[in-house]
């Protein structure tokens, strides 16, 4: 098998101008050329038929060609005249021909006697000429000048011409100018193509024009293969580089390069987040009914802004997980917080069975026995979704755990069971119960309320959802379209949430709490926001707003609406099918 051949090296930058200046120059040199023979042959039919014409009339004018013409004895002198004059004025041709253009001279002897060419001469007509005609088979630049008696009768004329030179001879002759242009051409096109190369090539960094286009088929591949979405701006904030993760998240149309996010339909809060000039690490916005991080990374060119890069992370799935994980967290923190609390109660039993303290500790046997009772109870009796009232169950271990109360209304009554609305209540509940909960840490005498009820059909009702942030949830959506309901209203003894962040709590992962600070959005903390937190209420919104519901919040109470039955829009949170 023969080798394959070496593939030729691609010429360099300054090479491949150097050969489009050489080619340019040639180009050049042609018209030049071309140009140079067209001035030549109006140069020599302007010159040499000036003169022509002067040597036709000079013989014309000599009595010698008179008498050679009107007497035909006399013709012999017409030979010698003309070919004095002819070689005294440097003519190629000198002719004394009759009115019948029967040549009487001529330079080859044997064309004596012959009809001469006249063109479209006129000189028989008495008046002068000059053009080409054809003498022996060769072109000639010819003066026809009429010769006259004394009597005015026309005699016959006198012809004196020049060979016309060919494209060579004429090219020759323009030789010195052409050689001239070429040089100056060559010169300034080798200079220019160095310079211009040189100049090119600062400009791209040094890259010669495959590594251009490799770089630039790199980088596409790239960002096709980045699960992460990413945006570029420039410092107009109009669209320069996009990905199609960053494109089906944002939901931008194809065209959306050299746009404004604004122009493209982008919700105000993520332009604001796109452009906003401080850096904040891992910031999460609701986009388009998920939840996403983003990463902003301002360009700068010579302390110049020149723009930004942001990446785009969906992390719905992963706050799906979180939340799996924090239930089962919750059921293991509620079991422990219940295996403390009965550890106690055994330790109390035991110590009165020493001191042989039989009826207390059959009174105190009663006394935690109906208590415990009496909530399961209770809450058995208004909440019939195992999963909710389990729910509520274990936050209320929990509360009692830190020093609080968890209450469940007397108002409460919830006598529905549906396996998707009871996933989506237990997330609702719990964020809600757990912000509360945060809320009132470290508070004597705190609590928290819970309610849950059911909405009549057919009840009016508009879900104030922010149409900015992007989770598809009109601000006029009535309930008359899906008429059940589930509201659920969680309050507590804290100082509640300011009236000027009452909408911030829900967007782009706001939150008052620090790394480790458990003050909760509404706790009365310096507002702020911080690196993984406040994606608890997001959530909540976002699950409501899927339902078609929402969420508000009035000082410390949060009240959340879930539709459900007829028309029911409930989605999955996750990317695979898993609830949150």
């Amino acid at each position: 098998m023969r080798p394959p051949l070496a593939r030729l090296a691609r010429p360099t930058l300054a090479g491949q101008f150097l050969a489009l200046q050489l080619v340019i120059v040639v180009v050049v040199l042609f018209a030049v050329a071309g140009v140079s023979l067209a001035q030549a042959d109006a140069g020599f039919r302007r010159t040499e038929g000036r003169r022509m014409q002067a040597v036709a009339e000079t013989a014309a004018s000599m009595d010698t060609v008179r008498v050679g013409l009107r007497d035909q004895r006399r013709e012999g002198i017409l030979q010698p005249t003309a070919e004095g004059v002819r070689s005294l004025a440097g003519a190629d041709h000198l002719v004394v021909a009759r009115s019948d253009r029967r040549a009487l001279t001529a330079v080859d002897p044997r064309r004596i006697g012959r009809e001469i060419d006249m063109g479209d001469s006129d000189v028989l007509d008495g008046r002068s000429w000059t053009g080409v005609t054809d003498i022996g088979g060769r072109q000639v630049l010819a003066a026809h000048v009429p010769v006259i008696g004394k009597d005015g009768d026309i005699l016959g004329f006198v012809a004196a011409g020049r060979d016309y030179p060919g494209p060579i001879e004429r090219l020759a002759t323009a030789a010195p100018t052409l050689l001239v242009y070429l040089g100056i051409a060559s010169v300034l096109g080798v200079a220019g193509s160095l310079l211009l190369a040189r100049r090119v090539k600062r400009q791209t960094l040094g890259l010669e024009p495959g590594e251009i286009t490799r770089l630039a088929e790199h980088r596409e591949a790239m960002l096709r293969g980045i699960k992460e979405g990413v945006l570029g701006l420039d410092a107009e904030d109009r669209v320069t580089l996009v990905n199609d993760t960053a494109a089906e998240l944002l939901r931008l149309p194809p065209n959306a390069e050299g746009r404004r996010l604004a122009d493209l339909g982008v919700a105000p809060d993520l332009v604001d987040a796109f452009t906003d000039r401080v850096q904040e690490p891992d910031r999460v916005v609701l986009m388009n009914n998920r939840l996403v991080t983003l990463n902003r990374m301002p360009l700068y060119y010579r302390d110049r802004p020149i723009g930004s890069v942001t990446t785009m992370r969906d992390r719905t799935a992963l706050v799906a997980l979180r939340h799996e994980l924090d239930a089962s967290r919750t059921s293991t923190e509620a079991l422990r917080a219940q295996a403390h609390e009965f550890s106690n109660r055994l330790h109390v039993i035991a110590g009165l069975l020493e001191l042989e303290e039989y009826e207390e500790v059959g009174r105190y046997v009663n006394r935690i026995g109906g208590a415990r009772a009496r909530l399961t109870e209770d809450v058995a009796s208004r909440v019939v979704d195992p999963s909710v009232a389990a729910l509520l169950i274990a936050k209320a271990s929990l509360a009692a755990e830190q020093g609080s109360r968890l209450l469940v209304s007397d108002a409460t009554d919830l006598g529905l069971h549906d396996e998707g609305l009871s996933s989506d209540l237990v997330t609702v509940v719990g964020n809600l119960v757990d912000n509360a909960l945060d809320a009132i840490r470290g508070d004597d005498g705190s609590w928290v309320e819970v309610e849950l009820t059911e909405e009549a059909e057919g009840a009016e009702e508009v879900v104030d959802v922010d149409e900015d942030e992007g989770d598809g949830a009109s601000a006029e959506t009535a309930s008359a379209a899906s008429a059940n309901a589930v509201r659920v209203r969680v309050r507590d003894s804290g100082a509640g949430v300011p009236t000027e962040l009452a909408e911030q709590v829900f967007r782009t992962g706001f939150s008052t709490k620090g790394p480790r600070d458990h003050e909760s959005a509404h706790s009365g903390a310096v507002p702020g926001r911080a690196s993984g937190r406040g994606v608890g209420l997001a959530l909540v919104r976002l699950v409501c707003a899927r339902r078609g519901g929402g969420v508000d919040v009035t000082g410390s109470e949060f009240t959340a609406r879930l539709p459900y039955g007829a028309g029911d829009t409930a989605a999955d949170v996750g990317e695979e099918g898993s609830r949150p």
